[in-house]
């Protein structure tokens, strides 16, 4: 090739790459997102615990008289009421007993009106001298024995009608019964008189325990004014039963264990309950929720704007010309479906909730609000 064709052939590539790089680029595509301004208020804040139920008030039902089981009245595990039977023990020796203590005070009572007789005519006799003065005393003192001795066969036929009574076993309180632990015919005696328990159903008791990791951290919290407890910390408890639902009464604390349990490092709180469709039973397992704080000026968002890299926790933050760019946050705990934002955003700066899968830091976005209410 000639040296002139070579220089021809160079100027029409120049050319050419004039003539492509002429060509204006495409215009940018805006990525479609939803956004969210984030605002910080202050917002309710609920903590939730495993708990247990446990009944206000429970009696073993014992036999308090030693005897033959004579029949169980009682259905296991049926409610009853204060006063209904639940055993009938034998009552014919307490009966026998009965009879024999009841003739021995009216045989006293006889007795008793003799000396009593006796001591009316003593009486004269001795102020007219016809009698002297130990006739008087001897007549005096058959008396007062007499009267003593009813007073005996009465508390002796007392407590034999007591007796008789404890063979009647009735429940001393409105609530639900166990297994009978012992069956007819069986002898009672007071080293083993237990027949079964009767565990009051409401109020009922709720129990959860905190550990002292947590109790700090929520002083710490609060002396920062990250937290603020409800005055006299009259929190409000409520109960989510095992299939989610929430139980219709709400509670309050009642009581709090004042040391720890060495062997857990946690210490209970009792929270109380109605309970009077007996909807929950003891020893039944429950979530307890603790209601009643607040976190002010707090910052909450969607748990999928939050995304994860190697670097830790971040969210896309929209600035200028509906830009985005990676903003590290670190986060707190959950509250419903959305994080609490501990640090990196501040009120009035919009974040993208949806549309964040293959976004790059510059990239720019056609933004829609987002919608809360259906996010969800």
């Amino acid at each position: 090739m000639s040296f002139f064709l070579k220089i021809a052939l160079f100027l029409w590539l120049c050319g050419c790459g004039e003539e492509r790089s002429a060509v204006p680029h495409a215009e940018e595509t805006a990525v479609p997102v939803t956004v969210l301004t984030v605002e910080a208020k202050d917002v309710p804040v609920n903590f939730e615990y495993v708990a247990q139920t446990q009944s206000a008030h429970l009696v073993n039902i014992q036999a308090r008289v030693n005897g033959f089981l004579e029949k169980r009245i009682y259905k296991e595990g049926q409610l009853v009421k204060r006063g209904d039977v639940l055993f009938l023990m034998d009552e014919k020796p307490f009966q026998a007993q009965v009879n024999a203590f009841q003739a021995a005070l009216e045989r006293q009572e006889a007795a008793l009106e003799n000396a009593r007789l006796n001591l009316g005519r003593v009486k004269p006799l001795r102020e007219l001298n016809a009698l002297s003065q130990k006739d008087l005393d001897d007549a005096n003192s058959a008396f007062q024995t007499n009267s003593a001795a009813v007073q005996q066969a009465k508390a002796q036929l007392e407590e034999a009608l007591l007796n008789l009574s404890y063979c009647t076993i009735v429940s001393p309180l409105d609530g639900i019964t166990s297994a009978a632990l012992k069956q007819e015919g069986s002898y009672l005696n007071f080293a083993d008189s237990q027949l079964t328990t009767v565990s009051a159903i409401t109020p009922i008791w709720v129990n959860f325990s905190l550990s002292e990791y947590e109790l700090q951290h929520f002083r710490d919290q609060v002396k920062r004014g990250e937290l603020i407890f409800p005055k006299d910390h009259e929190f409000v408890v409520r109960i989510i039963q095992v299939n989610g639902e929430l139980f219709p009464y709400a509670g309050k604390i009642t009581f709090t264990e004042p040391y720890f349990n060495p062997q857990t490092g946690t210490f209970l709180i009792r929270a109380s309950f109605k309970n009077p469709d007996a909807a929950l039973w003891p020893n039944q397992y429950v979530r307890a929720r603790v209601e009643g704080a607040i976190r002010p000026h707090a910052i909450l968002v969607p748990q999928r704007a939050v995304l994860q890299s190697a670097k830790g926790m971040f969210v896309w933050v929209v600035g200028k010309d509906n830009r985005v760019e990676p903003r590290p946050v670190t986060v707190g705990e959950w509250q419903g479906d959305n994080w609490l934002i501990k640090e990196g955003l501040l009120s009035g700066e919009q974040i993208v909730v949806d549309g964040t899968l293959g976004l790059r830091q510059g990239h720019r976005v056609a933004s829609t609000p987002f919608d809360q209410g259906k996010g969800k």
